[in-house]
């Protein structure tokens, strides 16, 4: 019998150094991001090419190559230490040479592997939006260099930035 679903209950959001999209070697260490409230989907969509000729009454169609949409927002709490730790992000991103890029891993428990994409952060960190009465989060946009999809999860280590917390 089938499982019946995972929950996302426990679910870490992680970065570090590899490869870059031709190379593709993962990192071997990742540092954890915390207090991360939602990580965007990435969905994969297919071009259509016209492959139609002139005999055809009605437009015939083969697949192209797949889109991500080209980003995927990740939803932060923003405290002193989720600025820091974001910060370093943006600086890692600003470190990299031509041969490397900056992977993102999201483990999830229950699964096997985790799923893995190269990305690009925002520049600078944006403004989050102020409500009432709500909790204060920022949306990371991030631009999508790579999709790899799912692989062996790498055991992520905390943050430097940020001690450890009670649960």
């Amino acid at each position: 019998m089938a499982q019946a679903g995972v929950s996302t209950n426990g679910i870490t959001f992680s970065y570090g150094i590899g490869g870059n999209s031709k190379d593709g070697t993962k990192p071997t260490d990742m540092t954890l991001l915390d207090r991360i409230n939602t990580i965007g989907g990435i969905s994969i969509t297919d071009e259509v090419i016209d492959a139609s000729a002139l005999e055809d009454m009605l437009t015939r169609n083969i697949k192209g190559r797949g889109d991500t949409g080209g980003s995927f927002p990740v939803t932060v709490n923003i405290t002193d230490e989720t600025i820091k730790e974001w910060k370093a992000v943006i600086a890692a991103f600003k470190s990299l040479t031509s041969l490397q890029g900056l992977w993102f891993q999201t483990v999830i428990p229950g699964l096997t592997d985790s799923f893995w994409v190269i990305a690009e952060p925002p520049s600078v960190i944006p403004q989050p939006e102020f409500a009432q009465n709500g909790l204060l989060t920022v949306e990371m946009n991030m631009t999508i260099a790579d999709y790899v999809g799912d692989s062996a999860v790498v055991e992520p280590v905390p943050n430097p930035v940020v001690s450890p917390t009670e649960p």
